[in-house]
């Protein structure tokens, strides 16, 4: 917030200093406290916050639960999945129209099953074509609200609604999904030359992508102990005591 307030007083003072010989600006580079890649968050959930996260918006009532979990299955940015229409969709295929897109193209995600289940516990509310909406003819906002809420739920703080895309493309990478596909999962463009000629939708190679990160999810929400039982059942004890091999008996030493 204050390196944009010192990036609007820079304008007003360059504009000032343009129309004035007599005028020179007080503000010169290097007066932000930071730079933008310094501030750069780097927040992801941990396993453990992942899984109280989930379970309390599972158990929140209203939309903002089931939309906290679909922007972690989707990695979708906040606003792309907030405003997403019935029509968007085509069985799985969901279509971000380019005037809704950042980089302003059409981007298809075709969301894993987990996804598509979140939807269906969604209520379809007249006019019926926005899904994530409390009043069916706006898209879900006061997040901040909802947010503070669910922190109390989940114990879990710290964290934006931002940090989950974060995470969701953490966990693509922890799931060895290749960094190509998970990038064009999550909209960003292509630089160079490539991002010109390469066409390909990659439509089947995003759809692994999500279907492991969901996959992920899955096991990270229900852990498997990591123990292995150090006792056999009693079938498996008999099998191994009858190929147990026999010692060699000692012949005994004749008395003196």
């Amino acid at each position: 917030m204050a390196d944009r307030a010192l990036a609007t007083i820079r304008r007003i003072m360059n504009w000032h200093a343009g129309r004035s010989d007599d005028f020179r600006s007080p503000i010169v580079r290097g007066m932000a406290r930071t730079k933008s890649k310094e501030r750069a968050r780097q927040r992801t959930l941990t396993d453990d916050e992942l899984r109280a996260v989930w379970r309390a918006a599972e158990a929140a009532p209203g939309p903002f639960g089931r939309y906290v979990q679909f922007l972690l299955l989707s990695a979708a940015r906040r606003s792309e999945a907030a405003g997403m229409a019935r029509g968007e969709l085509a069985g799985a295929d969901w279509t971000l129209p380019a005037a809704r897109n950042k980089i302003k193209v059409d981007l298809l995600r075709p969301l894993p099953t987990e996804a598509m289940a979140v939807i269906a516990k969604l209520p379809t509310i007249e006019p019926g074509n926005l899904i994530f909406t409390m009043d069916g003819k706006h898209p879900l906002s006061s997040f901040g609200k909802f947010k503070r809420d669910l922190d109390k739920r989940s114990g879990v703080t710290g964290w934006t609604l931002h940090d989950l895309r974060r995470t969701a493309r953490t966990l693509m990478s922890r799931a060895g999904v290749p960094d190509d596909h998970a990038e064009r999962c999550l909209g960003h463009a292509m630089a160079g030359i490539r991002g010109t000629y390469d066409r390909h939708e990659y439509h089947a190679e995003k759809k692994r992508a999500y279907e492991a990160l969901a996959a992920l999810i899955i096991r990270i929400l229900n852990p498997q102990p990591n123990v292995i039982p150090m006792w056999l059942p009693d079938a498996d004890r008999e099998g191994s005591a009858q190929h147990k091999p026999r010692k060699a008996k000692r012949n005994p030493q004749p008395a003196a």
